[in-house]
């Protein structure tokens, strides 16, 4: 499907205004451009896979929207040069020009893309499957990872903070619960790193094709990895599905909230002496998710790791 797009130059200071113009007029949904980065107050309790780098903030802006249906261009048109000749009289509307142009669905799909590129986690190297292996990366244990629309490319640090408590714990012959898997990239990692099998479970439709994509990226046959759609802390039928005492290591990359619920369900999969993986747990709320785990007879806490705002606590199944 082709849609058309308008973006209109103007000025940081004239975006609210601008947006609240345009929904006014009726266009629903608009991109927003400027080179202002986000606050420490906005990116925490985010999860933010792939943040570009921004030149630097020269007080312009663009504000884009797009039309499916161009019947009624010229009367939105009219509206909005009304609208921004009225604004102009109190505030800096820059130079108002808008330029067309046309798009497609699989570009909004598609355009993130060129901000991933391959990066090191201790000896693996992670890689989009649509980049080649970088010169003198060829020794690095090799992860190659499409996430499509499912979370997890590897560079956001609570997915990283996992990585490396799985460099460490998993043993070869390790069979593997992977709670929210998104791409899949921990339970392959875990299979790279030697484990047998892994168990994957998440609420998005999109990981299960994600998963199956990555693992023939990846060269491992779907035998190894099952993945299925739903949620195991309250639906007996997955809870059922992934089995009892049977995982030497859980992992589960999900929001602290998630966390504190989750850790009810974990010890009845985990063997005896199981470890369990939680990150995704920003620092403000490390201490919520420990006294959650502190009260859980079946877990002890043996381990706590931190990147950037992030944390990550492992817990062992008593």
């Amino acid at each position: 499907m082709k849609w058309s797009k308008f973006t209109l130059s103007t000025t940081t200071k004239a975006v609210d205004l601008v947006s609240n113009l345009l929904d006014e007029i009726g266009i629903e949904g608009i991109e927003i451009e400027d080179h202002i980065p986000l606050t420490e107050a906005e990116t925490k309790g985010m999860f933010i896979d792939i943040l570009p780098d921004l030149g630097p903030d020269d007080g312009t802006a663009k504000v884009s929207f797009y039309l499916e249906d161009v019947s009624e261009l010229p009367r939105i048109m009219k509206e909005i040069e009304d609208g921004l000749e009225e604004l102009s009289q109190f505030v800096d509307v820059g130079d108002r020009t808008i330029e067309a142009s046309e798009t497609e669905d699989k570009d909004w799909i598609n355009n993130w893309k060129q901000y991933f590129k391959p990066f090191t986690v201790d000896n693996l190297l992670i890689k989009p499957t649509w980049e080649d292996i970088p010169e003198g990366y060829e020794d690095k244990l090799l992860i190659q990872i499409d996430p499509g629309t499912a979370f997890g490319t590897g560079q956001h640090e609570t997915t990283q903070l996992c990585i490396r408590q799985l460099i460490h714990y998993v043993e070869k012959g390790a069979k593997i619960l992977d709670v929210g898997t998104g791409s899949g990239i921990l339970g392959i990692t875990a299979l790279k790193l030697g484990a047998q099998t892994v168990f994957g479970t998440d609420l998005d439709e999109n990981a299960i094709s994600a998963v199956r994509e990555n693992l023939q990226a990846n060269g491992i046959t779907t035998d190894k990895f099952q993945v299925i759609q739903g949620n195991i802390i309250d639906d007996k039928e997955i809870q059922t599905l992934a089995g009892t005492n049977c995982y030497d290591i859980a992992v589960a990359n999900i929001l602290a909230p998630v966390i504190i619920l989750l850790q009810r369900q974990i010890p009845a999969h985990l063997k005896k002496g199981g470890i369990f993986i939680a990150s995704g747990i920003i620092n403000t709320k490390e201490k919520d998710v420990k006294e959650a785990l502190s009260v859980n007879k079946e877990l002890e806490i043996i381990e706590t790791t931190y990147q950037g705002e992030w944390v990550s606590i492992t817990a062992r199944r008593l």
